[in-house]
């Protein structure tokens, strides 16, 4: 392979994990709406689609190895390549909350929640805007930009904190609901986590333009 189509390919391998990210991001919103709108058939779709996000994961792992493998990268190059082996994984599990709020839906049924989506709705919407910013710092080797997504985490478990505990007073105040209440809560968990896996992204942002590993994601309250 000559070094202008090695480039080529690790371009194409950013592309491909930008198109990763969008298949994500999808179903991340996705998966909330159809749980707002008890659209039981939009989450199997999603639960279905979960499959084509961990096919496309190992395509560019395979295509990430065979790089390796083949051409031997330096410096940044391998840190650029070790990062995208990184983010996609995080990528994979973030897929997998979504599907996770997918199943929680289809487990609610016909029933109807025992709480109006407000708070919920507005943490996917946080971590998806995380998301989309992480991965343009990622583009862009900004570091510093990515530093500042990991802080923006806290937001979202201020949320969280905010829906289990409403959630635990109407568990307690009506033990009828506790089901329901209970399955309204392993979403919110799903949300949280996947403002956790974009903050992994983003220290591998600053690993890869900065060669040195930071723990960023640190809860500051």
């Amino acid at each position: 392979m000559t070094r202008e189509a090695y480039h080529k390919s690790l371009k194409e391998l950013q592309d491909e994990l930008l198109e990763m990210g969008d298949m994500v991001a999808a179903a991340i919103k996705n998966s909330v709406e159809s749980l707002k709108k008890r659209d039981i058939e939009a989450s199997k779709e999603i639960i279905k689609n979960d499959l084509l996000i961990n096919k496309k994961r190992f395509e560019i792992e395979e295509k990430c190895l065979l790089l390796i493998a083949t051409q031997q990268p330096m410096a940044i190059d391998l840190r650029t390549i070790a990062a995208i082996l990184s983010v996609i994984t995080d990528l994979e599990r973030m897929a997998d909350h979504a599907e996770g709020i997918a199943r929680i839906n289809v487990m609610i049924g016909k029933e109807s929640l025992v709480k109006k989506l407000v708070v919920m709705p507005r943490m996917a919407e946080k971590g998806l805007l995380m998301l989309e910013r992480c991965l343009k710092a990622f583009m862009g080797r900004d570091a510093d930009a990515a530093r500042a997504i990991c802080d923006e985490d806290t937001e979202v478990d201020v949320m969280y904190d905010q829906v289990y505990r409403e959630l635990l007073l109407m568990m307690i105040e009506n033990p009828k609901i506790i089901e329901g209440a209970t399955y309204l809560i392993w979403v919110a968990h799903n949300l949280e986590r996947i403002a956790d896996r974009v903050t992994n992204i983003a220290e591998r942002v600053v690993f890869m333009v900065t060669g040195k590993m930071e723990e960023i994601n640190v809860s500051k309250y």
